[in-house]
């Protein structure tokens, strides 16, 4: 990127100082640079987290539950009855019966889903897979609050104090 003098004026949208309405901050184009390289690591990051296990064995859980035609049925049957149930509820004439036996349905059907091998490794994985990718943002969270990232330590749940939490989002 050429700019004359090395330096391009960027607005930041902030209100100006100098009253003119636009503030613009000068970027030198070796900023530009640093920025384009802390993208090229975010890249590399994104790279590196699929080749991780925990990444690996997500993909390959969602790929066996894509397989089993029998937890496939009952996704569906799952979906099917939600939308009976909804359609039964939103009527303005109620059959309690018929809500409380597809509601049951609903029910043992989502037991059924959860039970299957298959779906209890896919949500192991995926809890394995988020807890790593949050343990990330925290350490990027916490090291834009001016933290250390070398001193950034996993938290292993939310302390409800969120001046001692470098990142959950909330």
């Amino acid at each position: 990127m050429d700019f004359p003098g090395g330096v391009c004026r960027r607005k930041t949208g902030c209100p100006a100082s100098d009253g003119t309405g636009i503030d613009y901050q000068e970027e030198t184009v070796m900023d530009m640079e640093m920025s384009m390289d802390i993208i090229e690591m975010a890249r590399d990051l994104g790279r590196a987290l699929q080749a991780d296990e925990k990444y690996q064995r997500y993909v390959n859980a969602t790929l066996e539950n894509d397989k089993d035609q029998v937890l496939q049925d009952l996704i569906g049957k799952f979906n099917t009855l939600r939308v009976d149930i909804n359609r039964e509820i939103s009527k303005s004439e109620k059959d309690q019966e018929k809500i409380a036996r597809l509601d049951s349905e609903f029910k043992t059907t989502y037991r059924l889903i959860m039970e299957r091998p298959g779906m209890m490794e896919y949500n192991a994985a995926k809890s394995d897979l988020d807890g790593l990718v949050q343990f990330i943002n925290q350490i990027i969270v916490g090291s834009a609050n001016g933290q250390d990232p070398d001193n950034i330590q996993q938290s292993t749940g939310c302390t409800g104090s969120c001046s001692s939490c470098s990142g959950c989002g909330n």
